[in-house]
């Protein structure tokens, strides 16, 4: 996968974490990702085996997503407090969930990952946002993250 694919399933796991507690994610986590192995089985259009799968989805690539959604699920109230402070208005449990698990996966890449500049984590957001946000969600989530990114 590239990093928008992993990106954009992070960002479908941690939509998900919004109606699961932390203990059932391990289940969702699995579900998800035989989900994923049922798209990819689609995409190629033939029949293959379950090892096969390996191949078309590999075990790191899912193995990293999931790193990736507990190290933020973990992170969240800090995440929270900080988009707190900015969104003028607005409070994270006043948020829609799209826009929320959007905010804070960006809010994540930009402060506590290494490897996502903080312009391609808002552009990136700010994508994701018109896929999955509602119609002021791209405008929402780039001006907190433009505030969060000036700190």
């Amino acid at each position: 996968m590239n990093r928008t694919e992993i990106r954009e399933n992070t960002f479908k796991l941690l939509f998900c974490k919004e109606f699961h507690s932390k203990e059932e994610m391990g289940e969702q986590y699995k579900l998800y990702m035989e989900s994923l192995e049922d798209e990819e089985r689609e995409k190629t259009n033939k029949i293959i085996s379950e090892d096969s799968v390996e191949e078309l989805i590999p075990f790191e690539d899912k193995e990293y997503i999931v790193e990736r959604v507990n190290k933020i699920i973990d992170a969240i109230p800090e995440i929270d407090k900080a988009i707190d402070e900015v969104a003028v208005g607005w409070k994270t449990d006043r948020m829609g969930k799209v826009e929320l698990s959007i905010l804070r996966l960006a809010y994540y890449e930009m402060a506590m990952d290494d490897e996502v500049p903080g312009k391609v984590a808002v552009d990136q957001a700010v994508i994701l946002a018109k896929k999955y946000g509602s119609d002021n969600a791209p405008a929402f989530i780039n001006g907190i993250l433009a505030k969060l990114f000036q700190e």
